[in-house]
């Protein structure tokens, strides 16, 4: 449901904002970048050197190194042709990057003769570019068909593109990790692709009013239990010029074609190319290597199975100059590193324990450890370790507590560790040794909230019924008095792949929530079972009956809420959006009489409105789950409305599509309940750009008409 949490990404993304001077903030003004905390950004290490680089504000480049402190290097004007931004360079060698200008030309700019030389140019009409590292060949997409430049030799390898053929794009709804769809092996020889056929999948109609009379623009769009689409993997040779595709299929039954295909790999020498494949119920992967000359089946590597759900995101990771690789898996109950050989031999188990590996970021110089992203020291947090691939010894590298990024030489003897927590670090920027010696400190961004109307902000643990520690986030006002009654309101989502609550500036809040803080709100989040980065029985604990035990461990919250004297229990509301909205809506319609007013944007209201891949794997089908999603369902509900509800909903969405609402609606009419409804009629599934600025004038309206303003 990667899309569905754009606008929840978003919102967290503002998370870095401060208010003027002597100013409460405006609501017009909590998208402003002029109030963003002062970072550096894309901080990496040059080549293999212990030299650094980074960024300020895009337009000039830092360069530092061990014994030598940052200094201003490099302005955008120094270079011709000029790049569009310091963000995204690329480092070839020591003192050589890779950079894009404003004509989307891709040129290497060397520090030490202040020469530029031309790789690249990508045209305007190409679509879902992916360049090789090896070669800078390029794969692209064009009115539907997929090309190669081969050194400015371009060619066409497929023909049959269309709106039922698709090639070279992210399958599966972007599903199980899925971020694109073209891939190079390692040498630049070959290419492997996604063909996609959903020819077999039904229309769902989206109409744009735009126009003098309206235009129907249909969709793909797999609903839960109905006819998925088909996805096979092609391998293109660069040298023959000719394409086969791997023979994932045993038959060419429907099991078969509706199987899913993800985490696409190429060995190291481009010889092999190797698929996790996962049955349509989602509770049994192959991992699989196939002749990337032939297509022919090699060997399963290894199959993983589970009662509920397995979820493979993240492909192999070759470990350099051996026959090994590294892979990542949730069959203990928890995300951890497993160590197999080339063969699917498991060697061990790297990393164990009641606590998430989130990433794997790389290995040191001498491939003997690896690098990862976990919360081993709090599920809240995010820290950098090191594991010895020998003797499994966990080293953390990061200092501090919250939530790091962290940037490391070659070698893995210097890290650059980017940190902010909630409670006095909104940024801090640091050079280490291995050793967690600080040699210097390259950033320490101002709390520009010290003197200001900043809103309290607490984070801390309740008990669900079951004994389960869930974690809450309080913002109370600036000038909180024990002694009042405020109104509270409750922002949710709940959903799988999702965390609100951490220690990061804020503690993953942003500038609306303060805003609404600031106008005499106490603004409450927990996140409950079913959420991320606490570990599989936790997130899965919504299995086939989506919007049950969620609700329960909000209402933990809420029951908590009611016992403070300070909260005005009569004045409580709830907000959320995709899962949140489901969330808001849920709440409302099964905890009658316990908040006031909702607003819910994007809900989905009844899962055999969604898709195929995230629907199923969490509610399975209607036809083989019929309790759940008929006790899922918030039209079975609408006879409990009691309170004042507002929904909002993209008419162009494409994720949450707007039938889920509209058949809302029209039960509500039914029922003779009283609903409010807001459309915006160019948004999809998130309100994006200056659009933002109304949404939040909505919502808090919305609100404060139903919480703040008393009778």
């Amino acid at each position: 449901m990667k899309r569905r949490f754009c606008l929840l990404l978003l919102l967290i993304s503002l998370s870095g904002f401060s208010f003027a001077q002597g100013k409460m903030i405006k609501i017009e003004d909590v998208q402003n970048r002029k109030y963003y905390i002062k970072e550096i950004y894309d901080v990496q290490f040059m080549g293999k050197s212990d030299s650094y680089s980074y960024t300020k504000d895009g337009k000039t480049l830092w360069i530092g190194s061990l014994k030598q402190e940052p200094k201003e290097s490099l302005r955008l004007e120094d270079i011709s042709p000029k790049p569009s931004i310091f963000m995204g360079i690329k480092y070839i060698s020591d003192n050589e990057f890779v950079y894009s200008t404003e004509n989307n030309e891709k040129y290497v700019y060397n520090l030490k003769t202040k020469s530029t030389q031309k790789l690249y140019s990508i045209e305007k009409e190409w679509g879902f570019v992916e360049v090789s590292e090896k070669n800078n060949s390029i794969a692209f997409k064009r009115d539907d068909n997929l090309y190669v430049n081969i050194d400015s030799r371009i060619k066409q390898i497929t023909n049959d593109g269309s709106r039922d053929i698709v090639y070279g794009e992210a399958v599966h709804r972007n599903e199980f990790g899925i971020e694109k769809g073209l891939f190079w092996s390692k040498d630049g020889q070959k290419l492997a692709f996604y063909r996609m056929d959903q020819s077999m999948v039904a229309d769902y109609p989206l109409v744009n009013t735009q126009e003098r009379i309206a235009k129907h623009t249909p969709i793909k769009y797999p609903m839960a239990g109905e006819k998925s689409h088909e996805v096979l993997v092609g391998v293109y040779d660069v040298n023959t010029e000719k394409t086969i595709y791997l023979k994932t299929r045993e038959n060419e039954s429907s099991p078969e074609r509706e199987m899913y295909l993800t985490n696409i790999s190429f060995s190291p020498d481009g010889k092999i190319v190797y698929v996790a494949k996962l049955n349509r119920l989602q509770n049994h992967l192959w991992f699989e290597s196939y002749d990337a000359n032939t297509g022919n089946k090699l060997i399963t590597l290894f199959e993983e199975t589970a009662i509920k759900y397995v979820e493979p995101e993240s492909p192999m990771v070759f470990i350099p100059n051996s026959n090994q690789f590294l892979w990542l898996s949730e069959r203990d109950g928890f995300n951890h590193i497993y160590l197999y050989d080339n063969y699917g031999n498991l060697i061990k188990q790297l990393t164990k324990g009641d606590w998430m590996v989130t990433s794997i970021e790389g290995f040191n110089d001498k491939a003997d450890e690896v690098f990862f992203y976990a919360t081993k020291d709090s599920p809240i947090e995010k820290n950098f370790y090191g594991v010895s691939l020998k003797s499994g010894k966990i080293t953390r590298y990061s200092l501090g507590s919250g939530t790091h990024n962290v940037a490391f030489n070659s070698k893995g003897t210097l890290f650059i560790d980017t940190y902010t927590n909630y409670n006095d670090t909104p940024s801090k920027s640091q050079l280490v040794d291995k050793k967690g010696k600080v040699i210097r400190v390259l950033n320490e961004s101002e709390d520009a909230w010290k003197d200001l109307e900043k809103p309290i902000i607490e984070i801390s643990t309740l008990k669900a019924n079951d004994g389960t520690d869930l974690y809450y986030r309080m913002i109370k006002p600036k000038n909180f008095d024990p002694n009042k009654k405020y109104p509270v309101l409750v922002y949710v989502y709940g959903g799988p792949h999702a965390q609100l609550v951490t220690n990061s500036w804020l503690g993953g809040a942003n500038n609306f929530f303060m805003f609404l803080a600031q106008q005499g709100f106490i603004v409450w989040t927990l996140d409950n079972r079913g959420s991320a980065n606490r570990g599989y029985a936790f997130e899965s604990a919504i299995w086939h009956n989506c919007g049950d035990i969620e609700v329960k461990d909000q209402m933990v919250g809420v029951n908590y809420l009611k016992t403070l004297p300070y909260v005005d229990s009569e004045r409580i509301g709830v907000d959320g959006w995709s899962y949140g909205g489901f969330m808001t809506i849920s709440l409302m319609l099964k905890q009658p009489n316990i908040f006031k007013a909702a607003s819910a944007g994007g809900p989905v209201i009844d899962w055999k409105w969604y898709e195929v891949m995230y629907g199923e794997r969490y509610m399975g089908t209607p036809q083989d789950n019929p309790k759940g999603y008929e006790n899922a369902s918030l039209i079975n509900h609408i006879d409990s409305l009691n309170g004042k509800l507002l929904i909002i909903q993209g008419y162009q969405d494409n994720t949450v599509v707007p039938q889920h609402c509209i058949e809302f609606l029209r039960n509500a009419v039914k029922k003779d309940k009283l609903v409010d409804f807001f459309l915006y009629p160019d948004h999809e599934h998130n309100v994006r750009g200056k659009d933002r600025i109304h949404l939040y004038k909505k919502i808090y309206q919305f609100h404060k008409d139903n919480l703040l303003m008393q009778k």
